[in-house]
């Protein structure tokens, strides 16, 4: 990125490590026969998400767009995108083995409407997806980078935040989930100073956090944090 002061991420801070880490032979199966067809080369330009998914799609009229940030192993997206089949889902995620998995989700739901683009969330929105074109962002249990030495790798900071909700249309909502409690409350006081969102649940008697939404299943990483008597965050704002 540009070390010009103006940018919006004048210092590149990857909120993500790669490292080789195991894939097994079926998700590599699944990436080899399927990658070509489902998930989308980065291209440093803005383009219409919509003609990624086939000439059907394109013949609808005003399909939502949303945006799902560190998928993981893709099961809980791959069940909500079968439970929302008129939704298009981009998908972004870098480690191979969670792209595997979900390509075979996809193959294996028969799923039209789901497409992956693996590459650094922070310039899929800055160079890829147009301003006001999105119906919503998920980011479901991101790294927390819990040694405080670390914070600055994580993902929703406000540069990241105002620069994601540019890219929401009006009414689209931001949804981010954690069992990480300072990093909840990070992400929750980052959105309530974002101009761009308010939130529905600011009186719901929750300390603003949303209440459990019912079309979000439940994620390994959750299953996780619950074993370890971690409490679940949900943050819901919508785009003013």
């Amino acid at each position: 990125m540009s070390s010009d002061k103006n940018a919006v991420f004048p210092r590149k801070i990857r909120s993500y490590v790669t490292r080789g880490g195991r894939i097994s032979k079926s998700q590599q199966r699944a990436f080899d026969e399927l990658s070509d067809r489902y998930c989308i080369p980065f291209t440093p330009q803005c383009v219409d998400f919509s003609i990624f998914f086939g000439r059907t799609f394109r013949e609808n009229a005003g399909p939502d767009i949303i945006i799902e940030v560190g998928f993981g192993m893709g099961i809980a997206t791959a069940k909500i995108a079968q439970n929302n089949p008129k939704n298009y889902y981009i998908c972004i995620e870098v480690f191979k083995a969670g792209i595997g998995k979900l390509l075979s989700e996809i193959r294996d739901r028969n799923l039209r409407n789901v497409r992956i683009i693996a590459h650094d969330a922070s310039e899929v929105f800055l160079q890829m997806a147009p301003d006001a074109s999105l119906s919503g962002i998920h980011v479901f249990f991101p790294d927390p980078w819990p040694k405080k030495r670390h914070h600055k790798r994580r993902l929703i900071k406000p540069p990241f935040l105002n620069l994601a909700c540019a890219k929401l249309k009006p009414g689209g909502y931001f949804y981010a989930v954690s069992d990480w409690d300072s990093y909840a409350a990070e992400i929750l006081a980052a959105c309530n100073h974002e101009e761009l969102l308010t939130n529905p649940y600011k009186t719901s008697g929750n300390g603003g956090y949303a209440l459990p939404i019912s079309w979000r299943p439940r994620t390994r990483f959750e299953e996780k944090g619950m074993n370890l008597n971690h409490a679940i965050r949900e943050i819901f704002f919508i785009k003013i």
